[in-house]
């Protein structure tokens, strides 16, 4: 692969979205796309009806880079639209570039990018910055091919994640066809959480030093939407730190752990493992095993509804916090073991065809990074 470099002002010219009012907002004519429709994390947006400069138009197969709040670089595929500010549409005009190639060479740099951003309200890079970047700038044939390889890693990817989604929705449907909606309050068995729970505290309040060896230091970023806890990251705290912070709040197998700072509603069933330190953007949920199994409730915790009723009741500050005491007084239900120990079955077999798809994603990855790195350093 050739050497040779390129500036990202070299290759395109980057079009800024328009700065829409308020009152430019509507409910017919073309969506106005902002940097939440980008990240998945959409809300309503409005549309607008009047007229526009052509160049902020975008359709399907358009390039879209997010160069404020939360960087990103993405193909548009969903419809024609129009384009708010803190976004550029990347047109093609300046040098000979596979569209492809050009999106993961992007990707490749947005941490890059991340290390030059400005402001204190909101993070930004600006527009010189941007153009100075370089990425790899081999021929035309040995992008295809670059581009070629990486996708078909991603359809790859793309395929095993739908397959675990898939899986998740199996559980979710028989969790609600064995029970039905835990916060419907016709419901004779419901209760609150805390009835169901030997104990329900949350991790350290106070910041704790971290040192190179020691107790595993979790926080809320490392539960993962999926279930996961991202062992990958982690941190850790020395002995002191830890006897103190474990005597209050002490996970073990089959302990439930709720985030409840940032991002709300994150929840994973604690496995076998040496003893861990928590700090308060995870509660931890002891379960009352006489009552309920760790699989009933971590999917319960899971429902639409019950997330629902976490997010009215989170306290609105510069990161939003769901108390212990609202977490207490969650709604639940009660139905009895031997309906629970049925469902645990069910999901214990499911979490079998989980792990084995999960290794694939896992290795394939690991495949694609590796193919990132080799062609952009």
């Amino acid at each position: 692969m050739s050497n040779t470099s390129i500036r990202l002002g070299d290759v395109a010219t980057y079009i800024n979205g328009y700065a829409f009012k308020p009152e430019d907002r509507g409910n017919e004519g073309l969506p106005i796309i902002r940097i939440q429709d980008l990240t998945g994390n959409a809300y309503d947006l409005g549309f607008y009806n009047g007229d526009y400069p052509e160049k902020i138009e975008i359709n399907d197969g358009d390039v879209l880079i997010s160069w404020s709040a939360s960087l990103g670089v993405y193909i548009w595929n969903r419809g024609k639209a129009l384009l708010n500010q803190h976004i550029f549409k990347v047109s093609f005009d300046k040098a000979p570039i596979d569209k492809q190639y050009f999106v993961y060479a992007v990707r490749h740099k947005l941490a890059e990018m991340g290390s030059k951003t400005h402001g204190a309200t909101m993070k930004h890079i600006v527009k010189k910055d941007f153009d100075a970047i370089l990425i790899p700038y081999p021929s035309i044939s040995e992008q295809e091919d670059i581009a070629l390889k990486l996708n078909k890693a991603s359809r790859i990817i793309e395929a095993r994640q739908q397959e675990l989604q898939k899986l998740d929705n199996l559980i979710k449907a028989r969790f609600v066809e064995m029970f039905g909606d835990p916060a419907d309050i016709s419901r004779k068995d419901k209760v609150e959480l805390s009835e169901i729970c030997e104990k329900i505290t949350d991790g350290e309040h106070g910041s704790v030093a971290r040192v190179p060896n020691g107790h595993p230091f979790l926080n809320a970023k490392q539960i993962l939407k999926n279930g996961r806890i991202d062992w990958d990251t982690i941190t850790y705290v020395g002995d002191e730190d830890h006897q103190r912070i474990y005597k209050r709040c002490n996970p073990v197998e089959g302990d439930i752990l709720l985030t409840t700072t940032g991002t709300i509603g994150n929840v994973a069933i604690m496995p076998k493992a040496e003893e861990v330190s928590m700090d308060r953007g995870i509660t931890l949920i002891k379960i009352d095993r006489q009552k309920v199994t760790s699989e009933f409730v971590a999917e319960l915790l899971k429902q639409p509804s019950i997330q629902t009723e976490m997010g009215v009741n989170v306290h609105a500050s510069a990161i939003g916090h769901l108390f212990m005491n609202r977490v207490k007084k969650l709604p639940a239900i009660l139905p009895s073991m031997e309906s629970q120990a049925e469902f645990t079955a069910f999901v214990r077999q499911v979490d079998k065809s989980k792990v084995a798809v999960q290794k694939s994603l896992d290795e394939t990855q690991l495949l694609f990074n590796s193919l990132m790195q080799k062609y952009f350093g």
